[in-house]
């Protein structure tokens, strides 16, 4: 169990395979400010640095200014500071207990089952509230973090699925420098488009997180939820063929440069768009129709990924009372890694 503090609570999950640590100790912060107002007293100096100081706060710091955003202990102040915030502070402080009751240790499983064998999971997880909404993974290649926001409306099983999402992404970035290598072996020109194709992870997490092909990806989240997924999964032979005049626009260079490619790529991300939908049936169908070892060697290998995709849905067709549209010819052949150089005779 994840376990609680009013101060700063941590807790290791320590097995062979996981270094997990949680660290809610800028929540926290923020909490007491929150219930100190509330009792009619203003946060003191020594509060604020002490809000400062946090960990989480000094890494969510930092990773907004790496993102190239605005982020200031003065704004951050007006934030904590709103009758918007104090008015929530009894069910946060709710929600940081309820998310105490998590399992931790079913979300790493969970996410372990979907990884490479031997692969182990290291990370600190931070629950913090902040004004974005938004959860997210960071600094994977050297100091690997899993930001949570504390939401009053997620239960604990909620939060374990997203747990299990942000761990598996954790997981597989320990694989970057295996993906790095064979996207090298590919064409520079192909490179890039590579590279993107990195971006099914998303969909990959879902099945993670999920714990199987046989369970809705979003069997624990509300009704509305589960009604857009259907209704974006729906669409997923149109956005495969979107996606892949994307990556043969890349190849072909009709981009003016990197961050215009990027541009585009951010469309396709959207509250959970085609690289969570189109990822998530990929690998899927690969499961159901080749194995999830199979899948599990695809995951850091986009080559791999669509060959053995469009062979799973050449299987899935045969029987199924849907058909499953294939990438393109020319888009797999294009990802096919350089011959090996000739050795010296």
């Amino acid at each position: 169990m994840l376990g609680t503090s009013d101060v700063a609570a941590a807790q290791r999950a320590s097995t062979e395979r996981l270094r997990l640590r949680v660290d809610t100790a800028q929540a926290a912060a923020v909490l007491t400010m929150l219930e100190a107002r509330q009792a009619g007293q203003e946060p003191s100096q020594a509060g604020w640095n002490h809000l400062f100081a946090t960990e989480g706060y000094v890494r969510l710091e930092a990773r907004e200014r790496g993102m190239r955003r605005a982020f200031t202990d003065s704004a951050f102040k007006a934030f904590v500071l709103s009758d918007t915030l104090r008015a929530r502070a009894g069910a946060l402080r709710q929600a940081l207990t309820e998310w105490g009751r998590a399992d931790l240790d079913a979300a790493a499983a969970r996410a372990l089952a979907y990884l490479p064998h031997g692969a182990r999971l290291a990370a600190t997880i931070y629950i913090v509230i902040k004004p974005q909404t938004n959860s997210f993974v960071w600094d994977l290649s050297t100091n690997p973090a899993v930001f949570l926001y504390l939401d009053p409306n997620v239960p604990a099983p909620k939060l374990e699925n997203t747990m299990a999402h942000e761990l598996h992404h954790i997981g597989l970035g320990a694989n970057d420098a295996h993906a790095d290598s064979l996207v090298q072996a590919m064409p520079d020109s192909v490179q890039l488009a590579a590279t993107w194709i990195g971006a099914f992870g998303e969909g990959f997490a879902m099945l993670a997180a999920a714990g199987g092909t046989d369970v809705h990806p979003h069997a624990v989240s509300d009704e509305d939820e589960r009604r857009r997924w259907d209704q974006d999964v729906a669409r997923f032979n149109d956005d495969l063929r979107t996606l892949d005049e994307f990556f043969l626009n890349i190849i072909a260079g009709r981009f003016l440069s990197p961050d215009s490619v990027r541009s585009v790529a951010a469309t396709y991300y959207g509250t959970q768009g085609p690289w969570y939908t189109v990822g998530w049936r990929m690998a899927a169908v690969i499961e159901e129709q080749l194995g999830r070892a199979e899948l599990i060697r695809c995951l850091t290998d986009p080559s791999r990924l669509l060959r053995s995709y469009n062979e799973a849905a050449r299987r899935h067709n045969r029987s199924a009372p849907d058909t499953l549209v294939a990438w393109s010819n020319e888009l797999v052949a294009a990802l096919e890694p350089l011959p090996a150089p000739a050795s010296p005779g």
